[in-house]
């Protein structure tokens, strides 16, 4: 067993604890000054935990007379979406057959915890995955196509596939993130869904989309808000989330100033998203 582990500044630990929410086997620890915290992820073989270093440095050794069942990665229950999607966490082969069986009529997605974002159980996945089954209700008999910034796990676009879109591209800058999101489409047993490791930010769109999901931190929302929206149809639905209660206010002001609109806001816990248009 070996555990990876890197010294960051106490005002990180968000980002820390949803770069790898969903992964059992991560401690997060604040040090006595309160300025520091302790990032550690516990992994079972050497190559994992070399390949998160490559990610984002930090040290890694071995583990020795540790009780590794206390890390272990516990049966989460099934997420539900609506009543249209059931998000499984499981590795077994056949938990999706299963899954059906128990929930006829809707769509079952198989995302286990992985070195991806976006379990479907983060508040901000959810609420994303929830505005995106009312967007497919709505254009139920339309042919439409789906871009997915920030994929993660490309939980959202794999959903969005099984709802009806004809195609859906997921963007993340980060490779591993990708690899994880083609190993899931490809669990899933899906088509025409394109994965590619893409900085928004360095990104000219190269078409207009009538469905956008950007599930980023705030900070990163804010500077790609003028891509977003030229990559959006007039009137196309956006979904948008990874922003800080408190910083709403300000991520809402860029966006008005992009020609964005957002009727619809949803706060949960100390996060919010939102779902809007481009107005022009």
């Amino acid at each position: 067993m070996w555990i990876w582990s890197k010294l960051s500044g106490a005002q990180w630990m968000d980002a820390w604890e949803d770069r790898f929410y969903g992964n059992p086997n991560t401690v997060i620890s604040k040090l006595k000054s309160h300025k520091t915290i302790r990032v550690e992820v516990y992994t079972e073989t050497e190559e994992e935990a070399v390949k998160i270093q490559q990610q984002f440095g930090g040290s890694i050794r071995k583990l020795v007379h540790k009780n590794w069942a206390a890390v272990t990665e516990p049966a989460r229950p099934p997420i539900r979406i609506r009543s249209s999607i059931i998000i499984s966490g499981s590795r077994d082969d056949d938990a999706r057959e299963k899954l059906g069986k128990e929930f006829p009529g809707r769509h079952i997605i198989q995302i286990p915890a992985d070195m991806a974002f976006g379990t479907g159980d983060h508040a901000t996945t959810s609420t994303c995955m929830r505005f995106l089954v009312d967007v497919a209700r709505e254009k139920k008999g339309q042919d439409w196509d789906m871009l997915d910034l920030g994929t993660g796990s490309g939980v959202i676009a794999i959903a969005a596939r099984m709802l009806g879109a004809h195609h859906c591209h997921g963007m993340d800058f980060d490779p591993q993130a990708v690899k994880v999101a083609r190993r899931n489409v490809r669990r899933n047993g899906l088509s025409l869904i394109q994965m590619s490791e893409t900085d928004v930010l360095k990104w000219s769109p190269d078409r207009q989309w009538p469905v956008v999901a950007a599930n980023m931190f705030s900070t990163i929302l804010q500077q790609a808000f003028p891509v977003i929206a030229r990559a959006l149809q007039k009137d196309g639905d956006l979904i948008i989330s990874g922003i800080l209660r408190e910083q709403w206010d300000e991520t809402l002001e860029v966006a008005e100033k992009c020609g964005l609109s957002f009727p619809t806001v949803t706060r949960k816990g100390k996060w919010v998203s939102a779902r809007g248009m481009r107005l022009k």
